[in-house]
């Protein structure tokens, strides 16, 4: 990569993003107006925002009477309020007692109180039973009984039983948000007023109310008077807006950069020019990079600035730590390089700048959520969450902004690599899509789905597009994501049967089968119904076997980093209670989702996936949607690095046969490993020298089992990485490319090519 051409490229898309007043003026003048307007705004509307008063329906409060007053001059007892101007927020209505027999009459006017808050007439309702009052007083005398009986009276026999006194009813209605607070006002009134009544029982019973609250605890803030005081606050708000800004930063000059230089017919001198691809990426990256960091960096400025001058006067609030401009300085750079890959890779698919704009809610859809996962409070930072792509990051700097340094140092280094990985993903993916000519010049369709039908059955290829291949794996997805909640939970091992045949039949072989048969020629060819050696069989099973100690280990290193709950874990052990034998669990298992898998993400998909013309990214597609086929999050993660292997056995053989086999091996071993005993173990002296006790009656392979499984696993992938496999054309081509030359067999591809 020349320096030179790169710079030359970044000078001329900073200079063409700097004419544009409009990308000026978002950039660099919006941010610095946009939150102080917001704050004023805020100020301004904050005058016409206060409590609102709602209206409640009181019925059966006659008999309150002789208790701690709820009620004064129709209203509740100022006293029963932290602030007396709250009491005004509760507009009561009393119903009136009607002269009927009293237990028809407590019905007759909860089901009336039930009407009027679901007809809207009021916003909850308070219902009291006819005889609280009365059945308070002689839970109250109970208790002044008891404590008034001899000493030599006391036992069993002379304790009253206690009373019970029936409750008070609040009714409300979830569908109304103005309900739902006038119910939790009820409640704190309530509550106030049962406290109340305590303090009345205790005195009757000779208890000095401070029986019940001895001491008041107090509370001491160690933030105050530091850089840090509210600074939990700002470490929520600062990250996302950090992420937030980076990626919108990122996204408009990438589409300007590529669908816009389509639009002017620019791309094609800038791609004949001498530079090479790469180094055109690399200069528009950097060109895309540094108005991220612009705009986040002017945006946070902001947004610090009108913080401090807003909320740094509020006690409970506080301004910014003026350390966390550095850290966001620090975490921004890998942030905004993320992003910009991200989006210029996005944005080479975009044939216009109106349909480039198009991406960004799918890019959002996907980031958003890893960005605010971090703002629940049951998620910390941890080797798991450090694993994560973006929420590691909005983990590491909300610790750093907390001034938690020990717990972020911890972690910091495992963060950057994910970072740095990710950042290393997305520009290749970036360099990718510039190297693809149907990528750069693909031209606008008209939408036809009756004529894109009738071409899809009438010119089918003998393997299926990749459009195919990805439209199969999301309709598994999808249809499996409904089914799981179609489906009742099973209850035994007879439903888990049922649910597991549905499943792999119905969801993942059948729109497999189907779509193979209907878009495309050859389904021997697709499917790679083709039989193998039986060196390649004997090699894929083997290959199963001595993966297992290895696969084992990196599963119980998985449920520690994310563990599974207690009530998956209980109903995960209570399908297997009443299995009639083990084949029978083979088979379910092992055998039937070997074939069904295989056929549809080995088969189907992969072939779909390898017009891509890479070999590793047909398999590493494939193995993703098979993990995302599992209904686990700890499965899928191990699914897709088995998948991956698997994958590779699939093109290095070109035959489904041993990817089924090696599947069947490797789900029949999880089966049997489960069923180790120490009895076992005694029969078989061999078995105790591969695995031995890891406490609470499981059992766990030696690391010498697991290091001799991984040296025999590369040799057996180095055998099949010496088999010769048939390559797609867009494989042949990409080759080709690499190696710089394209001979005569080279160029009758290039006239095939669409």
């Amino acid at each position: 990569m020349r320096i030179g051409n790169v710079k030359l490229i970044l000078h001329r898309e900073i200079r063409d993003q700097l004419r544009d007043r409009r990308t000026l003026f978002m950039i660099f003048v919006l941010p610095m107006l946009l939150y102080p307007l917001l704050g004023m705004s805020f100020f301004q509307i904050s005058q016409f925002m206060h409590e609102q008063p709602t209206d409640v329906l009181v019925t059966g409060a006659r008999s309150l009477t002789d208790l701690p007053p709820l009620f004064e001059n129709d209203r509740f007892a100022t006293g029963l309020f932290a602030d007396s101007k709250q009491a005004e927020l509760l507009q009561l209505e009393f119903a009136p007692a009607e002269p009927r027999d009293r237990a028809e009459q407590n019905i007759d006017q909860r089901e009336q109180a039930r009407a009027a808050v679901q007809s809207g007439r009021f916003d909850a309702a308070l219902c009291f039973p006819e005889n609280f009052a009365d059945q308070l007083e002689a839970f109250r005398q109970a208790i002044e009984r008891r404590d008034q009986a001899p000493a030599e009276t006391s036992g069993p026999a002379a304790v009253d039983v206690p009373l019970q006194v029936p409750s008070p009813e609040i009714v409300y209605t979830t569908a109304n948000e103005k309900s739902q607070i006038t119910f939790a006002r009820l409640s704190s009134v309530l509550r106030q007023w049962t406290a109340e009544i305590g303090k009345t029982n205790l005195a009757a019973g000779g208890v000095p109310p401070t029986a019940a609250k001895p001491f008041v605890v107090a509370m001491a803030d160690v933030s105050d008077n530091t850089d840090y005081h509210g600074a939990a606050l700002w470490s929520r708000i600062l990250p996302v807006m950090l992420l937030i800004w980076a990626l919108t930063g990122a996204f408009y000059p990438a589409v300007d950069l590529c669908a816009g230089e389509k639009e002017r017919g620019t791309m094609e001198t800038l791609l004949s020019s001498p530079a090479r691809r790469s180094e055109i990426v690399v200069g528009k990256l950097l060109t895309v990079m540094t108005f991220s960091i612009i705009t986040a960096v002017l945006n946070l400025a902001s947004i610090g600035l009108t913080g401090w001058l807003v909320l740094g006067h509020l006690k409970e609030f506080g301004a910014p730590p003026p350390i966390a401009i550095v850290w966001l300085l620090v975490a921004l750079i890998p942030v905004s390089a993320l992003f910009s890959g991200l989006c210029l890779a996005l944005a080479a698919f975009a044939r216009s700048t109106k349909e480039g704009q198009y991406y960004l809610m799918p890019l959002l859809l996907v980031t958003m959520p890893l960005a605010i996962m971090p703002l629940a409070p049951a998620v910390e930072l941890n080797l798991g969450a450090s694993l994560i792509p973006v929420t590691g990051v909005v983990l590491l700097l909300r610790n750093v902004l907390e001034g938690n340094y020990l717990g972020a140092l911890q972690f910091s280094p495992v963060v950057l690599a994910v970072t740095l990985a990710a950042c290393m993903l997305s520009i290749r993916w970036a360099i990718d899509q510039f190297n693809s000519e149907s990528v750069l010049f693909c031209e606008s369709e008209r939408l036809d789905l009756g004529l894109r039908l009738r071409h899809l059955l009438r010119d089918r290829q003998p393997t299926p597009t990749v459009a195919a291949a990805v439209f199969c794996g999301v309709a598994i997805l999808v249809t499996r994501f409904f089914m799981g909640f179609a489906m009742a939970p099973p209850a035994g091992f007879g439903g888990f049967v049922k649910m597991a045949l549905v499943t792999q039949l119905a969801v993942i072989a059948a729109p497999a089968l189907l779509m193979t048969f209907l878009l495309t020629s050859n389904p021997r060819r697709t499917l790679l119904l083709k039989l193998s050696s039986w060196q390649a069989v004997a090699a894929a099973v083997l290959l199963a076997v001595v993966l297992h100690p290895a696969v084992t280990w990196l599963q119980v290193g998985v449920e520690e980093l994310y563990p599974v709950s207690d009530e998956i874990k209980a109903s995960l052990a209570g399908l297997f209670n009443d299995v009639p034998g083990f084949w029978q669990l083979v088979l379910v298992v092992a055998v039937v989702p070997a074939i069904c898998e295989e056929l549809a993400f080995r088969g189907f998909i992969l072939s779909g996936f390898r017009h891509l013309g890479r070999k590793w990214a047909a398999i590493a597609y494939s193995a993703l949607f098979f993990g995302l086929a599992h209904a686990l999050l700890q499965q899928s993660l191990i699914a897709c690095l088995v998948g991956v292997v698997i994958g590779y056995v699939a093109v290095q053989s070109s035959s489904i046969i041993p990817c089924i086999l090696f599947h069947v091996s490797h789900n029949t071993l999880a089966l049997a490993s489960a069923e180790i005993t120490p009895e076992l173990l005694r029969r078989f002296p061999l078995l105790a020298t591969i695995v031995s006790p890891a406490g609470e009656g499981s059992f766990a392979y030696n690391w010498q089992a697991v290091a001799f499984g991984l040296l025999a696993a590369g040799l057996l992938l180095a055998w099949f990485g010496r088999l010769p496999y048939p390559r797609s054309q867009e494989e042949k081509l990409q080759e080709s490319a690499r190696r710089g030359w394209r001979d005569e067999n080279d160029l009758d591809i290039l006239k095939l090519l669409p």
